[in-house]
């Protein structure tokens, strides 16, 4: 399955999701969607009662393959450009959304997206994309999903990035889970993430890189716990934040009348960058995504508080932890939705990161984790 986008990429996917909000029952129209979600509710007795129901499918049934024409195209680029002639990593990280959306739904069932892992090389702004992806393994209610994204150069298309995508599916009423049709090859997806520190306590090597960090900062004329020194080159991780604000309009909404995951990681990711561009002093290259976890959906109206931290540097490198909230302004409760990680390279040694209290110290090794993962990976 090959599909050219011709025009302007957003006509294509507009109509994606048209398809896939005739398939699960959603409105067209905000103004509607209280009774579209009524009229889910009826969906519900079209859901398989088990898993055998449903029939087997092969991996290559779910293969998809998809161009994004930049360079046969021009006209096409200026959605896709900064004012720095470099494309938008945010629309490719929208688009990807989508056309997972598109190519994996679980029948009537919402899917919902979860880790990510993408590994960028550069993107050039006059050059053909092609995005392919496929199904790898199936649980009884979640799919992970392989998508790969390629440019075409020199005679021949060179990969770019890779990107995991688990959806789990959901009935129509966003209550309970759905049954996700059975694959031909499952096996067990390999864990790669390590423990958290919000559960286990960082290891002995772990423990001696926080103690030598405070250690550093201690001030050789008082040796007092309580007189602090930054350390040359260096900058304190509480004057390393970036925050902003967005007010969830119906204009942002997906298929199911919740935010649209691209999005999110659109406006996450230049919060990410800018913080970046900010602490670096010029504009940095993205090296890596990594573990976007959506822990809840976002619903129309909230507030989302997005928070970028500077949370490890080594050399050139910047890792930025991006940290999305809902706040509700009438019980005054805040909940968190994702957290997003991302590797930046800059053209120069950056200043050393360096945490004050325990609570920034826990963020620092979080950040150096995710880094040597990527490092390694």
């Amino acid at each position: 399955q090959v599909c050219e986008v011709k025009s302007d990429p957003f006509i294509f996917f507009v109509s994606v999701r048209n398809r896939l909000r005739e398939i699960v029952g959603a409105s067209t129209n905000w103004s509607d969607h209280q009774q579209a979600m009524a009229e889910r509710t009826a969906l519900s007795s079209m859901l398989a009662k088990s898993q055998s129901d449903l029939p087997a499918k092969r991996m290559q049934d779910s293969f998809l393959e998809v161009h994004l024409p930049l360079g046969s195209e021009p006209q096409l680029r200026e959605k896709y450009l900064t004012y720095h002639n470099t494309v938008r990593f945010g629309r490719i990280l929208e688009d990807l959304d989508s056309l997972a959306g598109r190519k994996f739904p679980v029948g009537i069932n919402e899917p919902r997206l979860g880790l990510r892992n993408m590994r960028q090389h550069v993107i050039y702004p006059d050059c053909d994309i092609k995005f392919t992806g496929h199904v790898t393994w199936v649980g009884k209610t979640s799919i992970e999903a392989k998508m790969h994204m390629s440019q075409f150069r020199d005679g021949s298309y060179a990969p770019v990035l890779d990107a995991t995508f688990v959806m789990v599916a959901r009935d129509p009423e966003n209550k309970s889970g759905g049954e996700a049709p059975p694959g031909g090859r499952k096996h067990r997806r390999v864990e790669l993430s390590t423990a958290s520190l919000l559960k286990v306590a960082p290891t002995d090597a772990e423990r001696k890189i926080v103690h030598d960090l405070f250690l550093n900062t201690l001030d050789t004329n008082t040796v007092s716990f309580r007189s602090r020194i930054l350390p040359p080159n260096s900058v304190w991780m509480e004057d390393a934040k970036l925050k902003g604000l967005e007010i969830c309009h119906p204009q942002q909404r997906n298929i199911f009348n919740r935010i649209f995951g691209g999005f999110l990681m659109r406006k996450a990711y230049e919060l990410g960058w800018a913080n970046a561009c900010s602490y670096g002093g010029c504009r940095p290259t993205l090296v890596a995504v990594d573990d976007i976890l959506f822990q809840k959906p976002v619903e129309i109206g909230s507030l989302l508080m997005l928070s970028s931290q500077v949370c490890f540097t080594q050399g050139k490198f910047i890792q930025v932890r991006v940290h999305s909230e809902v706040f509700d302004p009438l019980t005054r409760q805040h909940s968190t939705t994702n957290i997003f990680h991302y590797t930046f390279a800059s053209d120069r040694d950056v200043p050393n990161i360096v945490p004050k209290t325990y609570g920034e110290s826990m963020l620092y090794l979080d950040g150096k984790r995710h880094f040597n993962q990527t490092v390694e990976s």
